[in-house]
């Protein structure tokens, strides 16, 4: 097989396609605008010719802070070019963490987005004595320091020296001595607890996982990539990677927010996500039936029910004649018309980072969507494994890449070994050591199993596991995604860890509250009035205990306490990613966990 650094895929990738192929598409003055590989490729040869005359050289490491946009993949393809090392990081960081990250990788440039994530850097600028340079993306800002610079500045200088012979051969050198083996992204993991680990991938490293996910996922040209997801994320940043190898257009979405009417403006065929984000469209066109009339409610409920036992049937080989043309016909009258909103096409989403409930898994296949389930860590470059849609199984995460082996442990810890395993922490032997045994397996910190089919089955974080104070062993995630499965539930926090039996912090669906509260004719001022209502907090509780009548008695929840706000990135509890942070959540809510448990 033949391997390619990023530079090298990108360089041939645009001489491939040249002006006949659209290489991106993003918003422009509140327009899509449509870019071909040889503008991108003309743009980012000239950023690269500009940070090389600024001093950026191989081995340097260069930060990115900001949301999805043009000249941010423009810089990404740019710094791989020179051969430096990407640092991206989340934007929603505070100027502290940001401080520790590049002052641990000795950071030489910081590309930011706007002024607001410049004054972040200018805050720990002074402490920062590699940082030469600062370059930013808008125009739209003042500072008198010397050393930040706009990126259309460096933009036009390196367009002046293209023209130059000398520059253009130094340009082609730089990407010929960029080896596989040579760093190209440095990856700050979140870290739940204590500071962030710097994970080292090399060229090689995401070669290989590109090479292995276009074969799993099957990209193609005629493919439309809407990416929502953070770059700065390593999942969402390989799957540019790929879809661009590929030939796919990536078209870049305005923000998480506007991915449902980007989907309906562009048509896409792929979209990578996150299972949140699918519950929450779920949850939309379930809760959009209520305003329909009795008949089309009464429609749309057979409708889902015959989806969901096709489906069923599909996966286990045998479709009865009357359930196929039952199916049939309700995707004429009703999931046709629920596609036509998001495009009209049939769209393969890709959900990773956090486990997807069967039950959403099920409603989208039925609703005529691919629904691909993939599982990964940013140590891994990050995909592991994808549903292999010819040895299809729910509840799994499908099947282990070609180039990935894996094992269960003793006590049931995924161990991962390949040429997509980091090349280790940076400046952190002893972690390294840790995560990385003598053999070169890679301690994931997931619990899971295969299944009989050889798909992988992921059943928890090791660290996650719930350990009651009689010694019971309980996984979190899926007690929390069947008590989703409520109309009433939004978001939902187990604990349990030492504790005597299993509690729960819920957001309850507001909406939902309140047409409850309709029913009942309960009268209220506000939200907080709702869930402290003693008829509506018995509702959920019966619906609660409905649902985890097949639990163990040890694994139910025994209590719970709604809260009046769902969790978000802005106060700390969720990452960019939308994964919960556990520790932030106990901290934040500890007096009413103490109420539950009896010890107020």
């Amino acid at each position: 097989m033949h391997l390619f650094t990023i530079p090298e895929m990108f360089m041939k990738t645009c001489t491939k396609y040249g002006s006949s192929r659209t290489a991106l598409i993003y918003k422009k003055d509140g327009i899509f605008t449509e870019m071909s590989h040889s503008e991108l490729k003309d743009k980012v040869e000239c950023l690269a010719l500009g940070m090389m005359e600024l001093g950026i050289r191989a081995k340097d490491r260069v930060g990115i802070i900001g949301e999805n946009r043009l000249e941010w993949i423009i810089a990404d393809f740019a710094i791989g070019l020179t051969g430096a090392v990407i640092v991206p990081v989340f934007p929603t960081l505070s100027s502290k963490q940001e401080e520790f990250i590049y002052n641990d990788c000795e950071a030489s440039t910081i590309f930011v987005s706007n002024s607001f994530q410049l004054q972040k850097v200018l805050e720990f600028k002074e402490s920062l004595p590699s940082l030469r340079h600062i370059i930013v993306m808008n125009d739209d800002f003042k500072s008198n320091d010397l050393s930040v610079k706009t990126f259309n500045s460096i933009l036009k200088r390196g367009q002046e020296l293209k023209s130059e012979v000398d520059w253009k051969i130094v340009l082609e050198e730089s990407v010929q001595k960029i080896s596989e083996d040579d760093l190209t992204a440095l990856i700050y993991t979140s870290g739940t607890t204590g500071n962030p680990k710097g994970v080292m991938l090399t060229n090689g490293n995401i070669a290989y996982n590109m090479i292995d996910s276009s074969e799993a996922v099957v990209f193609n040209e005629s493919d439309l990539f809407l990416s929502y997801l953070p770059w700065c994320h390593s999942y969402e940043r390989m799957v540019v990677y790929t879809a661009f190898y590929c030939g796919s257009t990536i078209a870049i979405a305005e923000s998480i927010e506007s991915v449902a009417s980007n989907m309906k403006e562009l048509s896409p065929t792929l979209v990578t996500t996150v299972p949140r984000l699918l519950e929450i469209i779920r949850k939309r066109i379930i809760s959009g039936m209520d305003k329909e009339s009795p008949i089309k409610q009464k429609i749309f409920n057979w409708s889902v029910k015959i989806g969901k036992k096709y489906i069923l049937a599909k996966v286990s080989g045998r479709i009865p004649l009357l359930l196929n043309q039952q199916f049939k016909l309700t995707d004429k009258l009703v999931f046709s018309k629920i596609r036509e909103r998001f495009g009209g096409k049939k769209i393969k989403f890709v959900s990773g980072g956090a486990a997807l409930s069967d039950d959403v898994w099920i409603f989208f296949l039925a609703v005529g969507f691919d629904v691909l389930c993939g599982y990964g860590l940013t140590e891994a470059s990050p995909v592991v494994s994808v549903t292999d849609k010819t040895n299809f199984e729910l509840s799994s995460v499908g099947k282990v890449l070609t180039h990935v082996e894996a094992k269960i442990a003793e006590d049931g810890e995924i161990l991962l070994r390949g040429p997509n395993i980091m090349k280790g922490y940076w400046n952190d032997i002893v972690s390294t050591s840790e995560a990385i045994d003598e053999d070169g397996w890679l301690y994931t910190g997931d619990i899971g199993k295969f299944s009989e089919k050889g798909n992988l089955k992921i059943t928890d974080r090791k660290k996650y596991l719930l350990v009651t104070s009689s010694g019971k062993n309980i996984a979190p995630q899926p007690i929390e995604q069947l008590l989703c499965q409520s109309q009433y539930v939004d978001q939902c926090f187990i604990l349990g860890d030492n504790r005597e039996f299993c509690t729960a912090l819920i957001t309850p669906d507001f909406e939902q509250l309140k047409k409850l509260a309709e029913t009942f004719n309960i009268e209220y001022e506000n939200e907080s009035e709702l869930i402290s209502n003693e008829k509506l907090v018995k509702t959920i509780k019966n619906d609660i205990d409905r649902l985890q009548q097949d639990l163990a008695k040890y694994e139910r929840v025994r209590k719970f306490s709604l809260l009046s706000k769902p969790f978000s990135i802005e106060n700390g509890e969720l990452t960019p990613k939308l994964s919960v942070r556990r520790h932030v959540v106990e901290r934040n809510y500890s007096y009413l966990i103490e109420q539950m448990y009896g010890m107020d």
